[in-house]
């Protein structure tokens, strides 16, 4: 029963380095591209057409940063399995597992809401543009 039980253990040791490479990689992209691109967006443009095209560029790194939020739940969806062990050198790896798991749900949630803000501001600027044409459009009528 106990060489039974430290060969699990060797295989979740082993699975959590091949799912530590996916953090490592998925963490990584956050860092250096993920947050930056984030901050971009924090100003966006006064005119109706700049922020089409920002809520365009802003569409493009969507998709790469939600398949990276993908790629680093299924990770983390795989070593849940770390709850049920309760080896020595358990408690490390769950710290590890902690931290990428938080980073990741911090940065999912800023681009959700990021995504969010995006789309919203889009939305009043068309608005505003349509109320001002309106209106553009009755003071010719009056004046007329």
């Amino acid at each position: 029963m106990l060489s039974n039980k430290r060969i699990q253990e060797l295989e979740l040791v082993m699975e959590f380095e091949k799912v530590e490479e996916c953090f490592k990689e998925v963490s990584s992209w956050i860092e250096n591209v993920g947050r930056k691109r984030l901050k971009e967006t924090i100003n966006l443009d006064d005119s109706l057409e700049m922020l089409l095209q920002a809520q365009k560029q802003f569409k493009e790194f969507d998709l790469v940063a939600s398949e990276y939020c993908k790629r680093g739940q299924e990770a983390l969806k795989k070593m849940n399995q770390w709850e049920d062990f309760s080896f020595v050198d358990g408690h490390s790896y769950r710290v590890k597992l902690q931290s990428y798991g938080d980073q990741l749900e911090e940065f999912c949630t800023q681009l959700d809401e990021t995504r969010h803000r995006v789309c919203e501001t889009v939305r009043l600027y068309e608005f505003f543009d349509k109320v001002s044409q309106g209106i553009c459009c009755t003071e010719e009528g009056v004046k007329s």
